[in-house]
Parts: C-alpha cells; structure tokens; sequence
C-alpha cells in the first residue's frame, strides 16, 4: 500500500495536492508544482499526458493569507457517530453541488480541478464541503481513497494500448537484422533531398516546363514519276532514298494552373516529294515535311485559358495553328509524329488545312457529352497591304459540334467558311489532285466546307472510325459560275496496344480530295478516282522510343487512269522527352 501511494503521488503531483488541501496544511504563498518530465521523470510524462490535459500548466491557486475566522460554527469538528448513522460522504461531479464553496473562495480553483477533472471530491450529505474545518482521520481515508481510485484507473487506461517487453525485443531485432538496408535508405533519401534542393535551386523556371520531340526518318518513293499540273511526267523513279529530322522543343508555361501559354521551336528537314521534278503529285507528301529551308523557327505560339467555370476554353493562337489545333481531331491516327505516315491519313484535309496561322477560337462544353467550338483564324495576319491582315485577307470561320455519347462512341459535325486571296489558293491543304488544289487558277475563292467524323471503339484493342467533307467553291469575281464540289472521306483501323502496350497500328483507306462536279464547266472536274490505302505499325519500345515502319500505295496518281501507281515507304524513329 505505501508503494502504491508513493508511486501515485510520484506519477501525479495532481494527487500530492489533493492530500495537502484535505489534510488542512496552512500554506503561507503560491508554491507551483515542478513541471511534468523535467529530469529523470521525462519517462512518466509522456504517460501523463495521454490522459491529462496540459499537466504542466497545472498550478495551486494562490492561497489568501489573512487571518481566518475560529469562530466559524464549520470548524467545529464533526463526531465520528455521525458518519457511522449511514450518513456517508456524497461523490460530486461539479463544484457547484457544493453550496458552501463560492468562486470567491481561495481554494475554489483547486477543488473545481479535483472535482471535474478527477473526480475525487466528495460533499456532506447537507450539500457541503466544510473546507474550513478539521477533517477526521476518516474523512482523510475516505477522500484518499477515492482518489486513489480514480488515479488507478487513469493510469490503466494510458497504458492499457503500450508495447509489451516482447514487443520491444522484436523491434529490436528486426532493427539489428535490417540495419544495412535502414543505412542504405537512409542515404538515398539524403541523396534525395540533396538532389531536389539542387533541382530547386537550378531549376529553368517555376512557372514552365519543356518537353521536346525529335524525328528520324528514313523514307523513299518508288513509282514512274506521275502526269499533272501540265507536266507529261516520265518513265522513270525520280527520287532517292533520304533521311531527315524534326526537332521540336515546346515551352508550356502556367500562370494559373488552368491556363497554358505553348511556345515551339522546330526545324525539320524533312524532304516533300510533291515536286514536279520528283513524283509530281500532291498524294504521296508524308505527315510532316519541311519548307525549302530547315532554320529554327517558331512552330506555335499561343495561349489559351479556362471560363464559364471551366466549362468554357478561349484560345489565342499567333502563329503556325492551323483548324486542327484550334478544334481537335477525334481519330487516334492524327499525330505526324506517332501516328498516320502520310499527308492525307491524318485527317480530313479540306477541312482541317483551311486557311490558318493565326486566331481565336471559344468552346463551351454543355455537358459531358455536347461540346461546341466556333473560332476564327487568317495566315496573314501580319501582312497590312491591302487585301491581307487579319481581317481582309485569307480567313477560316468556322464552328463544330463534338458528341461523345458514351466511351466508346464520338461524333464531330463541323462547318467551315473559307476565303483565299488571290494567287494564294489552297483548298485541300496541297492533298489531292492540283486541279482540286486550285480549279480557278488563282482566282480569289470562297468556300463552304462540310465535315463528318466518328469514331467507335469496338473493344480495347480495335477502334473503327472515318471521316468524310464536302467543299463547295466559287470563284469570288464572278456571281454566275456554278460552285464546283470536291469531296473526300476514308475509312480508318486502329489497334491500339497492338502486340506491346503503348504500341498502335493502323489502317487507312480513302479517297483523296477529288472535284466530283465542275458546275458549269465540265473541264473542272477529275476524270478517274486514285485510292489511298496506308498502313504502318508504331512499336513502342519504351516511354520514351518509338519505331514506326510504314508504307502507303496511291493508285492512279493526281487522279489520273494512265499514271502509274505509286509507292511511299518510310521508317519513322519518335525520341520524347
């Protein structure tokens, strides 16, 4: 027993002065107790504090020192008969059960703690506690006693969930027995964070990242060289096997977390086959080639930023965007650089190579499965002469329903109006045959395009999908010539993660832009139909390197029954970072 209450007056000072008040001891000034686990205690104060709140701002009330009453009738000591009639000690739970004890009292904050934070206080059965008179011995057993009681179950309640001495040996040994791989670990992760305060302390910027992708490509044609665009073409195979590049480096910058401005650099080098010294039709250009120089330029600058609570996107483009960039492309088989190898497969060329550099665009998506898209683009929107800028020159309007009903289902209807300047006609994005290209000879034309796109993906591993446009153009100085209609469509195959996860192959057959109807002038229109059937397999050899081989065949070339078919091999290396 006096173990027990030595170690519970070592483990909670609390208990020391609970003894002190009810014993009478007169103290002369404020005493606070010794802070919890200061010393060799430290030990028991992490036990105190699970169950005690703030042991160590716990302090005696500062006790008033003038002289006290004697005459007081409290003081008058209670017979121990009265105690035996079955008159016991009440528990209280709250200080303000006992009628005699005032906030004003000396001692009120010491009983207040006692009585609601330990619950060892008890009252007479008057509702008194008679603090100012001399307790019995049996007063000063009963009150211990509670407690005493109450302290045991504290301390079993801190300790009931603590690791037993087997637990600890274990610990131990699990310790000593992986001690090298602890070691071992300990120093990557110093390394780490040595490594990451370097990065932070040389990082290019907070606000940018880049992120680049480089080109090999290992191509050729093999084929007569075709007839068109007034050239009888030749019996021979006018091009060599060549092998070019296409670096591009992209700065994508946030100010916001939602927004992105997009600054490219690209060179490319990457040899067009269209010349009429070469294959001489338009249809055997692959997905990328270069302009007659491969200097470092700008490839794109634009910025775009979220509305309308995020349901809404406005996009300022000022350089090298065309349709598909301001729009999107639903087929799988868009990318130049990791998807179709050819000009014509990637998508609908009389739609998405409109006129375009520059320009705005807003989308707004009404729900998870409509999207609408309507912008505004012009490739000379630097040029103030006359009949070019951006507003009086070549332009795009243009607007596009996206419907994704499902996962496996999207559908995009879009419409375009298009001018071309004078000399500086394009309609199908130099795809097709020439006359189809230019059919007024550089007069100043306009259009009206009509896209159809939808892509099903069947399973996990098969995606069916096509596209299919209808131009109607006119000759811009002359309101009595009927419009001419150029059509075009395909039918496209994907097999995503085709043999190797990340990998693709890919199927394309179509039939490039053609002039179907001449209007009023039987001449403006192709006489045969050529077929594009492309065909090509990325294999993804890691996160970073792809192979993709691949071939495409044109028959009857430029649209033309008497040139011979024509043949498109490549070899395409993608390096990411």
């Amino acid at each position: 027993m006096t173990r027990l209450i030595w170690k519970t007056l070592k483990y909670s000072p609390s208990v020391f002065s609970a003894a002190l008040l009810m014993a009478g001891s007169a103290i002369a000034a404020e005493a606070p107790l010794q802070t919890l686990g200061s010393g060799e205690n430290s030990a028991n104060q992490n036990l105190a504090q699970s169950t005690i709140e703030n042991p160590s701002s716990f302090e005696i009330a500062q006790i008033d020192i003038r002289s006290m009453p004697m005459d007081d009738p409290s003081l008058a000591p209670v017979a121990v008969s009265d105690l035996e009639d079955g008159d016991s000690l009440d528990q209280v739970t709250s200080v303000t059960q006992l009628s005699d004890v005032q906030p004003t009292d000396w001692a009120f904050q010491a009983l207040q703690s006692l009585v609601e934070r330990y619950g060892c206080i008890a009252g007479y059965p008057d509702g008194t506690y008679k603090g100012n008179r001399a307790m019995t011995r049996y007063e000063f057993a009963a009150g211990l006693n509670s407690c005493l009681d109450r302290i045991t179950e504290l301390i079993a309640a801190a300790t009931s969930d603590l690791v037993t001495r087997e637990d600890l040996a274990v610990l131990q040994r699990l310790q000593e027995e992986f001690a090298a791989e602890l070691a071992a670990l300990r120093g990557r992760v110093d390394a780490l964070e040595a490594r990451t305060a370097e990065l932070e302390n040389n990082q290019f910027s907070t606000t940018t990242k880049l992120n680049g992708e480089v080109l090999f490509w290992l191509s050729d044609t093999w084929g007569e060289q075709a007839e068109g665009r007034g050239r009888s073409g030749s019996d021979e195979d006018e091009t060599q096997t060549t092998f070019g590049y296409r670096v591009r480096l992209n700065f994508d910058t946030s100010f916001t977390g939602e927004d992105r401005l997009r600054t490219r650099l690209q060179a490319n080098n990457i040899p067009n086959y269209s010349g009429g010294s070469l294959t001489n039709s338009l249809m055997t250009r692959l997905a990328t080639d270069s302009s007659p120089d491969d200097d470092v330029s700008i490839g794109k600058l634009a910025y775009r930023f979220p509305v309308l609570n995020g349901r809404g996107e406005i996009e300022l483009a000022a350089t090298g965007y065309g349709i598909d960039d301001f729009i999107g492309v639903i087929t799988p088989l868009e990318s130049s650089g990791a998807g179709a190898i050819s000009r014509f497969g990637r998508f609908n060329p009389i739609y998405y190579r409109a006129p375009s550099d520059a320009g705005v665009k807003f989308a707004y998506a009404f729900n998870d499965a409509i999207q609408v898209t309507v912008g505004y683009a012009a490739p000379d929107k630097e040029d103030p002469r006359e009949g070019r800028g951006a507003f009086n020159g070549s332009f795009s309007g243009f607007g596009q329903f996206t419907i994704e009903p499902n996962d496996k289902l999207a559908f995009q209807v879009g419409y375009l109006r298009g001018y071309h300047t004078k000399n500086d006609v394009n309609l199908t994005g130099s795809t097709g045959s020439f006359l189809a290209r230019d059919p007024f000879d550089g007069r100043a034309t306009t259009t009206d395009t009509i896209n159809f796109e939808a892509q099903w993906r069947v399973t996990d591993g098969f995606q069916i999908g096509g596209w299919g446009g209808t131009l109607f153009a006119r000759p811009e100085d002359d309101d009595d010539t009927d419009d001419i209609t150029i059509i075009t469509g395909a039918l496209t195959l994907a097999f995503p993660d085709l043999l190797k996860e990340g990998s693709l192959g890919g199927i394309i057959v179509g039939v490039p832009p053609i002039v179907t109807d001449g209007g009023d002038n039987d001449d403006l229109k192709d006489d045969d139909t050529s077929i594009h059937i492309e065909a090509f397999y990325r294999f993804q050899m890691n996160d970073n390197i792809a192979i993709t081989p691949g071939v495409f065949v044109i028959t009857n070339p430029n649209h033309i029954e008497d040139n011979d078919t024509l043949w498109v091999g490549t070899l395409r290396t993608q390096f990411r970072f």
